[in-house]
């Protein structure tokens, strides 16, 4: 993750009120109408922070638009960001949520069940 553009992307507008709203999944539609974020800022802002790893698709949930079709939800998989400032450098440390580490978990005990592992 390159902090430099974590930064700027955390310092655009909506995209700290998009991290802090999406605790649960929600639709790009969603973080606009509860936000009131226009409509294509909130989809690029979505897209940015998904692509920095900040968002994730949230495949355990699907939910359908007003058209009928099926919407990508979001959920935050991050905790906090801890950003350090050293001599010429700036690193960046993302801390995952603990739903998310839960998951990969529970993902990981299902799989050595599968192997003969476990049970």
């Amino acid at each position: 993750m390159d902090p430099t553009e974590l930064l700027s992307s955390l310092g655009k507008k909506y995209s700290p009120d998009i991290l802090r709203s999406a605790t649960e999944p929600k639709s790009a539609q969603e973080l606009s109408d509860e936000l009131d974020i226009p409509m294509t800022t909130s989809y690029r802002r979505v897209e940015t922070l998904t692509e920095l790893g900040l968002l994730e698709d949230d495949e355990d949930s699907t939910e359908f638009g007003q058209t009928g079709q099926s919407q990508t939800l979001y959920r935050r998989n991050i905790e906090e960001i801890v950003i350090r400032f050293e001599d010429d450098t700036i690193t960046v440390e993302p801390k995952e949520r603990e739903v998310a580490e839960q998951r990969l978990t529970s993902v990981w005990d299902d799989l050595s069940r599968g192997f003969g592992g476990g049970d």
